[in-house]
């Protein structure tokens, strides 16, 4: 499957009589940025370095333009038309496969901070713990405006069968019962900003294990890496009426206490987290979503940052550094959909050298 074919609907945001053809701009831009190109003039010396391989594709009559002129290309289109090109992608290869765990993560790309607007690019993930894609990335107007991203988000997407993870910040009554209203689930994390609620249901667990502990449901996970062990203790209790601030969120079922103790080289951690939840489903299932939520971070942004140097990446003008941001997301998209046992950085460093390769991620040839 050619994944530019979906690219050929974008309208050019130029007037007519340009010498460079749109499309070949973008083709050029989607080709480097899955080669590893991150700025606007990687991705002009990429088209210099690979023109007999462009050729295949599309016409260039025109040769490469110059940097300022892809810039100046990309940043007037619309993130929105990018982003409908990057879902109607992962739509026609999206599969329901049982329940689907989604996790929902912001992050700032640091070096994109503009000083005219005195603002950096913030953006909101969406990451497919089942299938190992993102799904969608939209961007939010700071950090504090991240929920009402969320929000919109979650409007976007058919929820029935999934399982919707957040962080702290985006455990709020307001998503949850927009979650429900899509008919999906929730796992959230209580921390600071719902003390009351965490304190209550602190005191539910420990009524519970001192009353009545066969009521209790347990699970227990160690993970052993060189030096370092990760141990995890789930505890799962349903909702009662003791629990007098539950009424508040929309579908809640139970309540989760988890454990973590880490030992690193002889120095020893430990943190305690409560969750809730509208399942009310078998703790294994539950650890897994907990678990799997910081899979967006190990393998989404961890890898944008080591394979593109996300946060370093300097294009400050707004729309260029979203589109440029969609597009990276969709290389990995790309690199991990390719059946190669590689690895992702590996992967994306073969479609810069290796135009058969770049032809298979691109093209599906």
């Amino acid at each position: 499957m050619s994944v530019f074919r979906f690219f050929e609907n974008l309208s050019d945001p130029r007037a007519y009589n340009q010498k460079h053809h749109f499309l070949d701009i973008v083709f050029l831009v989607v080709s480097a940025v899955i080669s590893g190109a991150n700025s606007w003039t990687e991705i002009k010396l990429f088209g210099e370095l690979h023109l007999d391989w462009l050729r295949k594709y599309r016409p260039f009559e025109c040769g490469i333009p110059v940097d300022d002129t892809i810039a100046r290309v990309i940043k007037r289109i619309e993130p929105q038309a990018f982003n409908e090109v990057f879902l109607n992608f992962i739509n026609e290869i999206r599969t329901q496969q049982g329940r689907e765990v989604i996790a929902i993560d912001g992050k700032t790309l640091r070096h994109s901070f503009n000083p005219e607007t005195q603002s950096a690019l913030h953006s909101v993930t969406v990451w497919s713990q089942s299938r190992g894609l993102i799904l969608s990335q939209k961007k939010s107007s700071g950090k504090q405006n991240e929920q009402q991203a969320v929000m919109e988000i979650i409007d976007s997407f058919c929820l029935k069968n999934a399982v919707v993870t957040v962080d702290a910040m985006n455990t709020q009554k307001k998503i949850a019962e927009k979650i429900i209203e899509k008919k999906g689930d929730y796992v959230m994390p209580l921390k600071k900003n719902h003390r009351q609620f965490q304190s209550e249901v602190e005191a539910y667990f420990h009524k519970i294990s001192r009353d009545c502990p066969e009521m209790l449901e347990t699970y227990e996970e160690v993970n052993a890496e060189r030096s370092r062990i990760d141990e995890r203790y789930y505890r799962k209790l349903k909702v009662s009426d003791w629990l007098s601030k539950a009424e508040e969120w929309k579908g809640i079922k139970s309540v989760l206490e988890v454990c973590r103790k880490r030992s690193d080289n002889g120095k020893e951690s430990q943190e305690k987290v409560f969750y809730i939840s509208s399942l009310d489903v078998d703790i294994q299932i539950l650890a897994k979503c907990v678990r799997g939520h910081w899979e967006v971070e190990n393998k989404a942004h961890w890898v944008l940052d080591v394979v593109y140097k996300e946060d370093e990446c300097a294009v400050t003008d707004e729309w260029g550094a979203e589109n440029l941001a969609i597009l990276r997301r969709l290389a990995l998209n790309l690199a991990r959909l390719h059946p190669k046992k590689q690895s992702m950085k590996g992967k994306l460093t073969a479609a810069g050298w290796s135009d058969e390769f770049r032809d298979e991620l691109l093209l599906g040839v």
